[in-house]
């Protein structure tokens, strides 16, 4: 028997889009509230007349409240949009898409938000919100969580509650600094993640790349070699994966290096690996930290990247990843896998 969901797309197809409308303008608004109307308008990418005429019934559903400095979800407004997020995932398909992704990537699950990174910032906050959720379920007992930098891994920070606190976590970042933007490193990251959890971290300050001269010598120290010894021991890793001539340009690599990338058609960068469409490893940095062989021994890992952009990079490193990996990606890669 063919499910409701199925029926009501071919007899009366109008209602699911005004209801996948609806719903876009309810997570919008929880995710920028308090929102004007303009600056809600440009997001969806819909005219103010049209904006104004489903604004005023998502009101008069008790839905939304305005007052002067914009538009936010009522509580029924929020209830609601938490029971909508399974309906829509059925009617997107995107739990047919995280298992046939899974088997095609060969790893342990994906889990795959609505949206496109690249298009929305909104998608970004929605992967920071699935990692806080996947971590809960995998935490127990003692953890010692490493994690690397980059804009996604801040997004899973904020998404990190106090309620993670009945665990006993200490957040260790995963390597050296990429020397980028502050609020990016993983230190500052792993303070964050800390600071909202009411756990406890660990500051790593070497550099992302060094000479195996200065590497050799810094390992002895007592407090990076303790810290290390942390990291290799993490029962559960959080990383980004990263595309490849970006991620040279914000580690400031020397022109032969980047003509190397460039010639070996790089695609993808994880863990200061470099990797072609084929996975194969065009370069590697000398870095002090989580290397990728060391991922096998640990518990869990959890790659969390998003953007279609991203797909080409995403596809090399799983090439190269261990299978136990959980993905968590956004609609707009996964289309662009699945389309192969």
């Amino acid at each position: 028997m063919q499910s409701f969901i199925d029926i009501q797309k071919k007899l009366v197809p109008d209602l699911l889009q005004v209801l996948q409308k609806r719903y876009s303008i309810l997570r919008y608004i929880g995710f920028m509230q308090p929102v004007g109307r303009r600056s809600l308008a440009v997001s969806l990418g819909l005219t103010e007349r049209v904006l104004r005429g489903e604004v005023d019934f998502l009101k008069d559903q008790n839905l939304i409240f305005t007052n002067n400095v914009g538009m936010s979800l009522t509580s029924e407004g929020k209830n609601l949009l938490e029971d909508l997020e399974g309906l829509m995932r059925e009617l997107k398909g995107i739990d047919v898409m995280e298992l046939e992704l899974k088997h095609r990537l060969g790893i342990k699950k994906v889990i795959i938000v609505p949206g496109d990174s690249d298009e929305s910032p909104m998608v970004k906050g929605e992967l920071g919100k699935a990692s806080a959720i996947c971590m809960k379920k995998l935490l127990t007992g003692k953890n010692i969580i490493a994690v690397t930098g980059g804009s996604t891994m801040a997004a899973v920070a904020e998404r990190l509650t106090p309620d993670f606190s009945k665990k006993d976590l200490l957040f260790v970042p995963a390597r050296g600094g990429v020397g980028e933007d502050v609020h990016n490193q993983a230190n500052t990251i792993c303070s964050n993640m800390a600071k909202n959890t009411d756990s406890k971290h660990r500051v790593f300050y070497v550099p992302d790349q060094v000479s195996s001269e200065i590497y050799e010598s810094l390992i002895k120290e007592p407090d990076i070699h303790e810290v290390l010894h942390l990291i290799k021991s993490a029962s559960m890793v959080l990383h980004g994966i990263g595309d490849a001539i970006t991620m040279a340009e914000r580690r400031k690599t020397n022109p032969d290096i980047k003509k190397r990338l460039e010639d070996g058609e790089a695609v993808g960068e994880a863990f200061g690996y470099y990797f072609n469409e084929e996975g194969e490893i065009v370069h590697k940095v000398f870095t002090i930290g989580l290397q990728l062989e060391d991922l096998a021994q640990i518990p869990h890992v959890i790659a969390v990247a998003g953007g279609a952009s991203k797909a080409k990079a995403i596809k090399a490193y799983f090439k190269q990843a261990p299978s136990s990996t959980i993905l968590i990606t956004d609609e707009g890669v996964a289309k662009r896998l699945l389309k192969g």
